[in-house]
């Protein structure tokens, strides 16, 4: 029996930093005479990360979070030896496979189906194996129609589905995974959310970068946060996910007048909740929110989390629905959001936070903790988290 608690990833006191040159050269013979210059050159070092220490266990899907800057990508890109670290060791065990750059590797000259064998020879795939898999890549890139084109004449988008497509094929003990939830449009997001709700009931291991807070704690085990090049949190991923968003309480303070003592609220409100109310029935919860929009903003993703007995029980956002909010907030200043869950809670207390966040800029625009709650007392109850209705037919032989 394989060790589930087996550390297949291991960071200890990991160092990097980068050096930034500041001095100009003009002409073709400044580049000549700056090497042979004996005066001390401008120099700058960046301090990307600072004694980073982790361990991630076979099977956990684990997170990490930061403020863009924070040095979360360049710990990933250490992780998958691209970067050496400057001081410090990383130890990990198994076939490792980084969905980082996707397209590392492709030609933009050849056709889409040459670059498949091309990049399948990169994954360290043979010729045979690559055509076995072939169909089923095109398939899901969704790109049939376009394979004997030159990759120079695809979208971004295109490129992205393509390489995704290839990437999800390597077989890998660890996967390591940055914002690729966030390539191509709503549809293929949708679908490259079921790949990794896939890796999550696989137990496959699987490092997650993301500012998509809702993600996080949708998929992840545990997290860490990352600030200001190292570790200042570590925890479960709602609690981390928690503190990504705190990260943004210094504005909220600047609005303080605009808070209610009743709820912990934060952002900077340039997108914000200016109504949200509950109602329930024995069938339903409906949360309904109004949104105030104070500029132009783009990618705007809004949510809510339930949270019972100290665990989150359910949650969801715009996003993972499948829906795209560009279309209801161009040239509006205000939009109403109804959600409706079915009301299969078990007897308890529950609270309901709300948020609206901008994940492809990292940005947090109002996060309400505790925004609503509900009470549900039932004539039966199982003791389970949750009770949908079950039907049950007997019949005797």
């Amino acid at each position: 029996m394989e060790n589930e608690e087996e550390v297949v990833i291991k960071a200890e006191n990991v160092y990097k930093n980068f050096i930034l040159p500041h001095e100009r050269t003009g002409s073709v013979k400044g580049v000549f005479t700056s090497m042979f210059s004996k005066a001390t050159k401008k120099k700058e070092i960046q301090h990307a990360l600072k004694d980073i220490s982790l361990e991630i266990k076979k099977g956990e899907f684990f997170g990490i979070v930061g403020r863009n800057g924070s040095g979360k990508s360049t710990l990933l890109k250490i992780l998958a030896n691209i970067y050496q670290p400057t001081k410090g060791q990383i130890t990990t065990k198994g076939k490792l496979v980084p969905f980082i750059e996707l397209g590392v590797g492709f030609n933009p000259e050849l056709s889409g189906r040459d670059n498949i064998y091309l990049n399948g020879a990169v994954l360290g795939f043979s010729k045979k194996e690559v055509a076995a898999m072939y169909d089923d890549i095109v398939s899901f890139a969704e790109l049939e129609r376009f394979m004997d084109q030159k990759l120079k004449n695809y979208s971004s988008g295109m490129q992205v589905r393509l390489a995704f497509s290839m990437a999800i094929k390597a077989e890998a003990d660890i996967l390591l995974v940055d914002e690729v939830l966030a390539v191509g449009d709503t549809a293929f997001q949708q679908k490259s959310l079921k790949y990794f709700y896939t890796l999550k009931r696989n137990k496959k291991t699987v490092v997650f970068v993301s500012h998509d807070m809702e993600s996080i704690e949708q998929f992840c085990d545990r997290a860490v946060m990352i600030d200001k090049s190292r570790i200042i949190f570590s925890g479960t991923a709602r609690e981390a996910a928690n503190k990504y968003r705190q990260l943004f309480s210094d504005e909220a303070k600047a609005k303080k007048d605009d808070q209610t003592e009743e709820h912990k609220r934060w952002g900077d409100q340039k997108a914000h909740f200016s109504n949200f109310e509950l109602k329930q029935t024995d069938e339903t919860i409906i949360i309904k929110t109004t949104i105030d929009f104070e500029g132009s903003l783009n990618n705007v993703v809004c949510g809510f989390s339930i949270l019972g007995n100290a665990q989150r029980i359910v949650g969801t956002n715009t996003y993972l629905e499948g829906v795209n909010l560009q279309d209801y907030v161009k040239n509006k200043k205000q939009i109403s959001i109804q959600w409706l869950i079915p009301n299969i809670f078990a007897d308890g207390e529950y609270t309901i936070s709300l948020g609206i966040n901008t994940p492809s800029l990292g940005l947090t625009h109002d996060w309400i903790e505790d925004a609503l709650g509900f009470d549900v007392l039932k004539n039966t109850t199982t003791g389970h988290v949750v009770e949908p209705k079950v039907e049950i037919k007997v019949e005797g032989a």
